[in-house]
């Protein structure tokens, strides 16, 4: 089970904790591989503007997201810190925006589980600290932000992922 490292994972005075799971209709070992490859994942992460691959467990991204009337472009770091193919991977990511106005430390989980030959389960769970401006937005607003941010990557990822799905002609008489 994951256990918590992050002490101050807070919104304000608040613990922001995202967790939230779906099921995509192709193998376990297609997802992993897909989801591990940041060239195929970065462009299914809301605005994600750039990855760039600094080692082999470590990357760069430049995110931009819109959290009520404010936009924000965030440099972040991602670092993988353990690794259980074809089902785990733990990262930790930190990361800024602009002159420190916001920053942003997040504890993340992502556990894959095969639900048959053709269907897999994605889960995943953060647990996060943003302070500055980002951070004064009360939780319920931060919570609902990152449920609409994690629905619409996992539609983004099962549009890359997923077969094509084969539609039958309609036969004409």
């Amino acid at each position: 089970m994951y256990a918590s490292k992050c002490g101050s994972c807070k919104i304000g005075d608040q613990a922001l904790k995202i967790e939230d799971s779906f099921t995509l209709k192709t193998s376990q070992d297609n997802v992993w591989n897909a989801i591990t490859n940041p060239n195929i994942v970065a462009p299914c992460i809301p605005g994600c503007q750039n990855v760039e691959v600094i080692g082999p467990t470590s990357y760069a991204a430049e995110v931009r997201v819109k959290v009520g009337p404010v936009k924000a472009n965030f440099r972040l770091n991602v670092e993988v810190t353990s690794e259980n193919p074809p089902s785990e991977v733990y990262s930790i990511t930190r990361g800024e925006e602009g002159s420190k106005a916001s920053i942003i430390h997040a504890e993340n989980i992502l556990r894959l589980k095969q639900v048959d030959a053709n269907t897999t389960e994605v889960f995943y769970s953060s647990e996060v600290s943003i302070v500055g401006r980002l951070g004064k937005f009360g939780l319920g607003v931060m919570q609902k932000k990152a449920k609409a941010l994690g629905h619409e990557f996992a539609e983004a990822f099962r549009k890359t992922v997923e077969p094509a799905q084969k539609t039958v002609p309609e036969l004409v008489q």
